[in-house]
């Protein structure tokens, strides 16, 4: 199966981007955010089958209304640059049957985010045009036993050898900030990427069908070959309506070139297997030159 489009990104407010918007925009709903007192609606936004949001054991009760939940976790984040949400767009298998979607996507998600204190509001997209996925929108914040946003970081002081605080020449305690969660280290993209993987494939699986999923690259595949760059949805839209762009003249000439350059491996096997069969006669012939020497 070729490698499906997987992205994981982070919505900042340094980039004016905003968690009651995206949540807007992969659930079709209409929203309010009350950061920047703006509705939040996409109304051309189509092909929307599912949305559904999951909550861990200790997450308030009404956080399963979307926009309590993703204005909770704006008004929680005070700075101009905070991260306010984690987003991730993956392709579902289409060899999966539609009515196990969301099925697979909610597995994917109670394992690998809200067992670890997370909330995840997903939905899956289908347009019928052979190209499903689903967009996940994840908390960054952990929660205590009563459901309160716990800080990101926390003050840490360094001790010496006897477990004393340092003092720094200014007078003040030498110390370090600490990550309350590790969900920011990379490990988990990889992790993640894994897992989803690792359910799609179980799924694939139960459905007796042959394909797998590989998020790896092709280089750590072992692939030669060159891989296309995502298109994005407003180039494939063009596209469609056959009007050429960058990218996809781009993937069009890397399919050009891995084709030339499968050809050029064919032809490469084949001059081995022709010098190998010559190499053969060769020594059969000189053996049998060899023997009409020797004499009678």
């Amino acid at each position: 199966m070729p490698c499906p489009h997987n992205e994981i990104t982070i919505v900042q407010r340094s980039q004016r981007q905003s968690a009651v918007a995206a949540a807007a925009y992969q659930s079709g709903e209409k929203l309010f955010c009350e950061y920047d007192q703006q509705m939040k609606y996409y109304p051309k936004k189509r092909g929307i089958v599912h949305n559904e949001i999951l909550l861990p054991a200790n997450a308030p009760r009404s956080y399963a209304d979307r926009n309590i939940l993703w204005n909770a976790a704006e008004a929680v984040e005070k700075q101009w640059n905070s991260q306010i949400a984690r987003r991730w767009v993956l392709t579902i298998p289409r060899e999966i049957p539609p009515d196990q979607y969301a099925v697979l996507v909610r597995e994917f998600c109670e394992q690998q985010f809200v067992s670890k204190g997370m909330i995840a509001d997903f939905a899956i997209h289908d347009k019928g045009d052979g190209n499903p996925h689903a967009h996940i929108l994840l908390t960054m914040r952990a929660m205590d036993e009563k459901g309160k946003w716990l800080p990101k970081s926390r003050k840490v002081y360094d001790l010496d050898k006897n477990g004393e605080r340092i003092r720094l020449a200014s007078g003040r305690w030498k110390s370090h900030k600490e990550n309350t969660v590790d969900w920011n280290n990379r490990k988990y993209a990889e992790i993640w990427r894994q897992g989803w993987a690792d359910t799609a494939n179980r799924y694939l699986e139960a459905n007796d069908r042959p394909e797998r999923l590989d998020l790896r690259s092709y280089a750590r595949q072992g692939i030669d070959q060159i891989p296309t760059v995502h298109m994005g949805a407003a180039a494939c839209q063009m596209e469609k309506k056959g009007i050429q762009t960058n990218i996809g003249n781009l993937n069009r000439d890397i399919k050009t070139a891995n084709r030339l350059m499968q050809s050029i491996r064919q032809m490469v096997r084949s001059l081995k297997g022709w010098l190998s069969d010559l190499k053969e006669k060769k020594a059969v012939l000189l053996e049998a030159l060899e023997q009409a020497k020797e004499p009678t």
